[in-house]
Protein backbone atom coordinates (compact mmCIF):
# COMPACT_ATOMS: atom_id res chain seq x y z
CA UNK A 1 0.00 0.00 0.00
CA UNK A 2 1.28 3.32 -0.41
CA UNK A 3 1.76 5.68 2.46
CA UNK A 4 -0.40 8.41 2.75
CA UNK A 5 0.66 11.54 1.75
CA UNK A 6 -0.50 13.83 5.07
CA UNK A 7 -0.56 12.02 8.37
CA UNK A 8 -1.54 13.30 11.76
CA UNK A 9 -1.10 11.69 15.05
CA UNK A 10 -2.44 13.26 18.44
CA UNK A 11 -1.76 16.58 17.01
CA UNK A 12 -2.19 19.41 19.35
CA UNK A 13 -1.61 22.80 19.48
CA UNK A 14 -1.29 25.31 22.88
CA UNK A 15 -0.89 29.58 22.60
CA UNK A 16 0.41 31.11 25.39
CA UNK A 17 -2.27 33.98 25.75
CA UNK A 18 -0.90 36.86 28.31
CA UNK A 19 -1.13 34.79 31.59
CA UNK A 20 -3.22 32.20 30.46
CA UNK A 21 -3.08 29.03 27.91
CA UNK A 22 -5.50 28.74 25.00
CA UNK A 23 -5.59 24.91 23.42
CA UNK A 24 -6.69 25.63 19.77
CA UNK A 25 -6.11 22.11 18.70
CA UNK A 26 -7.20 18.87 20.67
CA UNK A 27 -5.05 15.29 19.71
CA UNK A 28 -6.02 15.71 15.79
CA UNK A 29 -5.67 12.03 13.86
CA UNK A 30 -5.90 11.90 10.11
CA UNK A 31 -4.21 11.11 6.92
CA UNK A 32 -4.67 12.34 3.25
CA UNK A 33 -4.29 10.25 0.74
CA UNK A 34 -2.18 11.81 -2.58
CA UNK A 35 -4.28 13.14 -5.02
CA UNK A 36 -7.45 13.66 -2.42
CA UNK A 37 -9.78 16.42 -2.55
CA UNK A 38 -10.06 17.26 1.03
CA UNK A 39 -12.97 20.57 2.54
CA UNK A 40 -12.03 21.32 6.24
CA UNK A 41 -14.86 23.43 8.00
CA UNK A 42 -15.96 24.35 11.57
CA UNK A 43 -17.06 27.78 12.92
CA UNK A 44 -14.69 30.28 14.16
CA UNK A 45 -12.55 29.06 16.73
CA UNK A 46 -13.24 25.00 16.14
CA UNK A 47 -9.22 24.75 15.43
CA UNK A 48 -9.64 24.32 11.17
CA UNK A 49 -7.25 27.43 10.95
CA UNK A 50 -4.90 26.36 13.39
CA UNK A 51 -4.55 22.93 11.51
CA UNK A 52 -4.21 24.39 8.21
CA UNK A 53 -1.45 26.35 9.60
CA UNK A 54 0.57 23.59 10.60
CA UNK A 55 -0.31 21.23 7.36
CA UNK A 56 1.13 24.31 5.83
CA UNK A 57 4.29 24.20 8.11
CA UNK A 58 3.62 27.73 8.78
CA UNK A 59 3.53 26.88 12.83
CA UNK A 60 4.94 23.92 14.67
CA UNK A 61 2.70 21.72 16.98
CA UNK A 62 2.98 22.02 20.56
CA UNK A 63 2.51 17.76 20.94
CA UNK A 64 2.18 14.99 18.51
CA UNK A 65 3.06 13.81 15.14
CA UNK A 66 3.23 15.89 11.26
CA UNK A 67 4.43 13.59 8.36
CA UNK A 68 4.26 15.35 5.47
CA UNK A 69 5.42 12.88 2.09
CA UNK A 70 7.11 10.94 4.24
CA UNK A 71 8.89 13.39 6.10
CA UNK A 72 8.18 13.66 9.89
CA UNK A 73 7.98 17.88 9.82
CA UNK A 74 6.87 18.20 13.36
CA UNK A 75 9.87 18.82 15.58
CA UNK A 76 11.78 21.24 12.87
CA UNK A 77 13.81 24.16 12.92
CA UNK A 78 11.96 27.01 11.69
CA UNK A 79 14.49 27.35 8.63
CA UNK A 80 13.73 23.14 7.90
CA UNK A 81 9.93 24.55 7.74
CA UNK A 82 10.68 27.20 5.43
CA UNK A 83 12.87 24.94 2.88
CA UNK A 84 9.86 21.83 2.71
CA UNK A 85 6.93 24.87 2.78
CA UNK A 86 9.14 26.04 -0.43
CA UNK A 87 9.33 22.34 -2.06
CA UNK A 88 6.10 20.76 -1.40
CA UNK A 89 3.71 23.12 -0.13
CA UNK A 90 1.27 25.47 -2.65
CA UNK A 91 -0.94 27.85 -0.98
CA UNK A 92 -3.90 29.71 -2.45
CA UNK A 93 -5.22 32.78 -0.18
CA UNK A 94 -8.41 34.58 -0.10
CA UNK A 95 -7.11 38.18 -0.69
CA UNK A 96 -4.76 36.68 -3.90
CA UNK A 97 -1.78 38.22 -2.05
CA UNK A 98 -0.47 39.36 -5.41
CA UNK A 99 2.19 42.25 -5.71
CA UNK A 100 0.29 44.98 -7.03
CA UNK A 101 3.45 46.54 -9.64
CA UNK A 102 4.44 43.10 -11.05
CA UNK A 103 2.76 41.50 -13.63
CA UNK A 104 0.61 37.85 -13.62
CA UNK A 105 4.07 36.15 -14.86
CA UNK A 106 6.05 37.64 -12.41
CA UNK A 107 3.66 36.53 -9.64
CA UNK A 108 3.75 33.33 -10.60
CA UNK A 109 7.35 33.13 -10.90
CA UNK A 110 7.92 34.61 -7.54
CA UNK A 111 8.25 31.25 -5.52
CA UNK A 112 11.14 30.41 -7.83
CA UNK A 113 13.14 33.48 -7.13
CA UNK A 114 15.10 31.79 -3.99
CA UNK A 115 15.62 28.25 -5.80
CA UNK A 116 18.54 29.05 -7.90
CA UNK A 117 16.21 28.66 -10.94
CA UNK A 118 17.28 30.74 -13.74
CA UNK A 119 15.52 33.72 -14.70
CA UNK A 120 14.61 32.35 -18.30
CA UNK A 121 13.67 28.85 -16.50
CA UNK A 122 11.23 30.51 -13.80
CA UNK A 123 9.65 32.56 -17.05
CA UNK A 124 9.18 29.61 -18.82
CA UNK A 125 7.44 27.79 -15.90
CA UNK A 126 5.37 30.52 -14.84
CA UNK A 127 3.88 30.99 -18.41
CA UNK A 128 3.27 27.08 -18.02
CA UNK A 129 1.53 27.53 -14.89
CA UNK A 130 -0.54 30.65 -16.06
CA UNK A 131 -1.37 28.43 -19.29
CA UNK A 132 -2.55 25.19 -17.39
CA UNK A 133 -5.01 27.60 -15.46
CA UNK A 134 -6.05 29.48 -19.05
CA UNK A 135 -4.91 32.93 -18.42
CA UNK A 136 -2.16 32.30 -21.48
CA UNK A 137 -3.19 35.65 -22.78
CA UNK A 138 -2.64 37.96 -19.22
CA UNK A 139 0.67 36.98 -18.17
CA UNK A 140 1.52 40.76 -18.70
CA UNK A 141 -0.94 41.79 -17.08
CA UNK A 142 -0.63 43.31 -13.54
CA UNK A 143 -3.47 42.88 -10.84
CA UNK A 144 -5.09 46.01 -11.62
CA UNK A 145 -5.78 44.98 -14.78
CA UNK A 146 -7.39 41.75 -13.85
CA UNK A 147 -10.76 40.95 -12.55
CA UNK A 148 -10.66 38.79 -9.09
CA UNK A 149 -11.16 35.47 -10.97
CA UNK A 150 -8.59 36.17 -12.97
CA UNK A 151 -6.03 37.04 -10.01
CA UNK A 152 -7.25 33.54 -7.89
CA UNK A 153 -6.11 32.27 -10.88
CA UNK A 154 -2.69 33.36 -11.04
CA UNK A 155 -2.70 32.59 -7.47
CA UNK A 156 -2.96 29.38 -7.84
CA UNK A 157 -0.86 29.28 -10.70
CA UNK A 158 2.13 30.74 -8.37
CA UNK A 159 0.98 27.86 -5.89
CA UNK A 160 1.94 25.79 -8.57
CA UNK A 161 4.72 26.90 -9.89
CA UNK A 162 7.17 24.70 -7.46
CA UNK A 163 4.91 21.25 -8.31
CA UNK A 164 4.41 20.69 -4.58
CA UNK A 165 2.48 17.98 -3.06
CA UNK A 166 -0.52 19.65 -2.21
CA UNK A 167 -2.23 22.63 -2.11
CA UNK A 168 -3.36 24.45 0.82
CA UNK A 169 -6.47 26.79 -0.15
CA UNK A 170 -8.15 29.02 2.48
CA UNK A 171 -11.06 30.30 1.70
CA UNK A 172 -10.57 30.69 -2.06
CA UNK A 173 -13.46 31.99 -3.15
CA UNK A 174 -13.99 34.24 -0.33
CA UNK A 175 -13.96 37.40 -2.10
CA UNK A 176 -15.43 36.29 -5.17
CA UNK A 177 -19.19 36.17 -6.52
CA UNK A 178 -21.55 33.20 -7.35
CA UNK A 179 -19.99 32.51 -10.81
CA UNK A 180 -16.51 33.07 -10.43
CA UNK A 181 -16.35 30.93 -7.15
CA UNK A 182 -17.69 28.01 -9.02
CA UNK A 183 -15.28 28.53 -12.15
CA UNK A 184 -12.25 28.73 -9.53
CA UNK A 185 -14.25 25.44 -8.18
CA UNK A 186 -14.05 23.60 -11.38
CA UNK A 187 -10.19 24.55 -11.91
CA UNK A 188 -9.04 22.70 -8.83
CA UNK A 189 -11.56 19.67 -9.61
CA UNK A 190 -10.00 19.42 -12.96
CA UNK A 191 -6.24 20.02 -11.08
CA UNK A 192 -7.61 17.24 -8.69
CA UNK A 193 -8.56 14.73 -11.15
CA UNK A 194 -4.74 15.12 -12.78
CA UNK A 195 -3.44 13.84 -9.67
CA UNK A 196 -2.98 17.19 -7.47
CA UNK A 197 -3.97 16.93 -3.85
CA UNK A 198 -5.85 19.63 -2.31
CA UNK A 199 -6.68 20.37 1.13
CA UNK A 200 -9.65 23.66 1.12
CA UNK A 201 -10.99 25.88 4.07
CA UNK A 202 -14.10 27.02 3.96
CA UNK A 203 -17.39 27.97 6.29
CA UNK A 204 -19.55 27.30 3.93
CA UNK A 205 -21.26 24.08 3.16
CA UNK A 206 -22.35 24.73 -0.31
CA UNK A 207 -18.18 25.34 -1.49
CA UNK A 208 -17.64 22.07 0.63
CA UNK A 209 -20.21 20.09 -1.48
CA UNK A 210 -17.27 19.92 -4.14
CA UNK A 211 -14.87 17.89 -2.34
CA UNK A 212 -14.67 14.46 -1.98
CA UNK A 213 -14.26 14.64 1.63
CA UNK A 214 -15.01 16.68 4.39
CA UNK A 215 -13.52 17.26 7.89
CA UNK A 216 -15.74 18.76 10.40
CA UNK A 217 -13.50 20.83 13.44
CA UNK A 218 -15.38 22.24 16.15
CA UNK A 219 -13.48 23.10 19.75
CA UNK A 220 -10.20 22.08 18.53
CA UNK A 221 -10.99 18.59 17.64
CA UNK A 222 -11.91 16.46 14.48
CA UNK A 223 -15.39 15.77 14.63
CA UNK A 224 -16.49 14.59 11.68
CA UNK A 225 -14.66 12.36 8.23
CA UNK A 226 -16.88 11.68 5.60
CA UNK A 227 -16.46 10.60 2.36
CA UNK A 228 -18.71 12.58 -0.55
CA UNK A 229 -19.82 9.32 -3.13
CA UNK A 230 -21.04 12.67 -5.51
CA UNK A 231 -19.09 15.44 -4.77
CA UNK A 232 -20.75 18.86 -6.90
CA UNK A 233 -19.46 18.90 -9.88
CA UNK A 234 -18.41 22.66 -10.75
CA UNK A 235 -18.41 22.28 -14.70
CA UNK A 236 -21.80 21.06 -14.45
CA UNK A 237 -22.87 23.56 -12.03
CA UNK A 238 -21.75 26.53 -14.44
CA UNK A 239 -24.05 25.24 -16.98
CA UNK A 240 -27.22 25.34 -14.75
CA UNK A 241 -26.64 28.73 -13.40
CA UNK A 242 -29.30 30.93 -13.84
CA UNK A 243 -29.18 33.99 -16.56
CA UNK A 244 -28.76 36.11 -13.55
CA UNK A 245 -25.80 35.06 -12.03
CA UNK A 246 -23.88 34.88 -16.07
CA UNK A 247 -24.19 38.49 -16.08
Amino acid sequence: MTEPLIVTRDLAKVYEMESQAVTALRGVSVEIAAGEFVAVMGPSGSGKSTFMNLLGCLDTPTAGRYVLDGEDVAGLSRDALARIRSRKIGFVFQQFNLLARTSAVENVGLPLLYSGVSIRERRERARARLAAVGLTEREDHHPSQLSGGQQQRVAIARALVNDPAVVLADEPTGNLDTRTSIEILALLQRLNREGLTIVLVTHEPDIAAYASRILVFRDGRLRSDERTAMPQDAAAALLALPEEALA
